[in-house]
């Protein structure tokens, strides 16, 4: 009986070690409604440049501006590879990009939702026009 009981719990044990290394932990998936959100007139002003940038469909200032965003963090709701794409937020006085973003997703020059991250994709708000 005793062995019996080992073994329930060395499974159980496995079977939550599956599923926290498969989903992550609960707080890392995002809900589209649960991410906080941010205005865009309250974004940095080099931010608000970048939206109307990217609603013009450019000339973005760094090459990597319009890349694919994979979304590893699983902050963003989840979407299909190839739905976002990120851009930078110049940050005055940085000698490289810094660790401000505005991440879109949906078609380029008419995004269905951005997120803003000044925290190098540590945390994320919606963008509220």
């Amino acid at each position: 009986m005793k062995n019996d009981s080992v073994r329930v719990c060395a499974v159980a044990g496995l079977l939550l070690a599956a599923a926290f290394f498969c989903t992550g932990p609960a707080h890392a998936r995002a809900a589209p409604d649960a991410l906080p959100e941010i205005a865009a007139a309250n974004l940095p002003q080099e931010g608000r440049e970048v939206l109307g940038l990217i609603r013009s469909g450019g000339p973005f200032h760094y090459e990597r501006d319009g890349v694919v965003f994979g979304n590893r963090e699983h902050l963003l709701p989840a979407q299909s590879r190839g739905y976002y794409h990120e851009y930078t937020v110049r940050t005055p006085g940085a000698r490289d990009r810094g660790a401000r973003r505005i991440i879109c997703g949906g078609p380029k020059k008419s995004p269905d939702a951005c997120y803003y991250t000044s925290d190098h994709y540590q945390s994320f708000k919606r963008i509220r026009e």
